[in-house]
């Protein structure tokens, strides 16, 4: 009885608040190349005060949707079923973007909204935000047409007189520059404005740090706005931020941009952590930092013809494959093969193999799954491929495009996301707080983990369909 007793008191306290940051784009190697760089407060203080996970990878589609989803859902998108961006729908003959109407699984959101716990999402746009929420019950935070928050339902008191004061306008035409840049250095980029073409300047906020602080703010402020952490209730806040993803559609990950996007990601943590603490204590908040995807670099110029895949010329090799047989290819959404319902009647698997090995002729195209579970790979990657793949969303095959291999949007520049290799899955993980063990923990885990984990510390049950497992190891009881 008396060991049973020192282990009731040694269990630490659960805070009333929990933030979880997810970084929409931020590879793990991406900590390393900055290392030196940052500040004492951000990433550092996490590495030295945290339970970090240095081999976190999500082992499915990288698309922003599907990262957002598998974290909100603790599951893949073979469960969740947002399977990308966007995919094909053959009753409406077109493509159904990625929505919260479109989750098949339940969220750690909603759950915590099921406990009576608040619960506030801040995002670049609604569509996230309702994404990761996946209940109703939760307040959403997101920019408008404008570049101002808004927010869902009705609209507190102080959010217009907020916008007023921390809206875009203060950002037109203003200069970016470097952290630490010399006093006659010239600016990284403007954020030119012109008033006959708004959205473009908006454009360049969004995928700048004047974006990304906008979003923190807004987090900041709801702390003290709302006293999360501070009533009778527990809270969960999670800030999802979109403006390292936006930049790197264009300029990919290793980029002096995005070096600096790093950066100065590192000063948002650290405020955010400096904000909290006066808010509720230290030991009042967990924080955990994890990140939905990374990126490859964008293709050399002189290697961009054969690295930026054009879509439709696969699908013309895999359509001219089929042509004598009868069977046709009904759309090719990458990375998904439709094939025309017709085609799969009879002898469905075998239809789906000859479109799959056709493709792989292409010289861009790695590998395959089929719906059949035929898989050009029988090692980790078949487990990717499945965990991707959902039966009524995916079509009939999924491809990969070899290593570095983007889609081509037709701008003759910038990358794609989505992909299975480990330079969009590999993530950084973080878990600070009372209830973690501080230190750095090498083992493999997958990012399906990270709710579980928090559910555990929030104590609320699990989502419906978690396959992550709860990181005990980090956990300090």
């Amino acid at each position: 009885m008396g060991a049973l007793a020192g282990r009731v008191w040694a269990v630490p306290s659960r805070p009333k608040l929990t933030v979880l940051v997810i970084v929409e784009q931020l590879r793990a190697d991406a900590l390393d190349t900055a290392w030196q760089q940052l500040g004492t407060g951000g990433f550092r203080r996490l590495a030295e005060k945290s339970a970090w996970f240095t081999e976190c990878r999500h082992l499915s589609s990288t698309f922003s949707a599907c990262g957002i989803a598998n974290m909100a859902t603790g599951s893949w998108p073979a469960q969740h079923g947002i399977v990308a961006d966007s995919w094909w729908d053959y009753a409406a003959h077109g493509p159904v973007r990625a929505s919260d109407e479109g989750l098949l699984a339940t969220t750690l959101a909603a759950q915590a909204g099921d406990a009576g716990m608040r619960v506030a999402v801040v995002a670049m746009t609604r569509a996230q935000a309702a994404l990761f929420a996946g209940t109703p019950e939760a307040r959403l935070y997101y920019l408008d047409d404008r570049g101002q928050f808004t927010a869902s339902g009705a609209e507190p008191d102080w959010l217009e007189e907020y916008t007023r004061a921390k809206g875009p306008e203060s950002a037109r035409d203003a200069n970016w520059m470097a952290i630490n840049a010399a006093a006659d250095a010239p600016p990284l980029r403007t954020l030119h404005y012109a008033a006959i073409h708004p959205q473009g300047f908006l454009a360049l906020y969004k995928a700048s740090p004047f974006g990304q602080t906008a979003e923190f703010d807004m987090a900041a402020e709801l702390v003290v706005r709302d006293r999360l952490g501070q009533e009778n209730s527990a809270d969960l806040l999670c800030v999802i931020d979109g403006s390292a993803a936006l930049l790197g559609y264009e300029t990919g990950a290793p980029s002096p941009l995005m070096h600096q996007m790093v950066l100065q990601l590192d000063r948002r943590i650290e405020n955010l952590w400096n904000q909290l603490v006066k808010a509720v204590g230290e030991n009042g908040f967990n924080l955990v930092v994890c990140a939905a995807h990374g990126a490859p670099p964008e293709p050399l110029k002189e290697a961009r013809a054969r690295m930026a895949v054009n879509g439709e010329a696969v699908a013309q090799v895999v359509e001219s494959a089929l042509r004598n047989t009868g069977r046709r290819l009904e759309k090719y959404l990458y990375p998904f093969l439709y094939l025309d319902r017709k085609a799969t009647a009879g002898g469905a698997e075998t239809v789906r193999r000859m479109a799959a090995d056709a493709a792989l002729a292409h010289p861009a195209v790695e590998g395959y799954y089929t719906a059949g579970g035929g898989c050009s790979e029988n090692d980790e990657w078949r487990k990717r491929f499945q965990n991707s793949f959902h039966a009524k969303r995916s079509g009939d095959v999924m491809l990969s495009y070899r290593p570095e291999y983007v889609e081509d949007f037709g701008a003759g520049r910038g990358i794609s996301y989505g992909s299975l290799y480990n330079y969009d899955a590999h993530v950084p993980l973080f878990f600070y707080g009372p209830q973690f063990r501080a230190g750095v923990y090498d083992a493999s885990v997958e990012a399906v983990d990270v709710t579980p984990t928090l559910a555990r510390a929030m104590g609320i049950a699990e989502p419906s369909s978690s396959v992550g497992r709860v990181l005990t190891e980090a956990l300090a009881i």
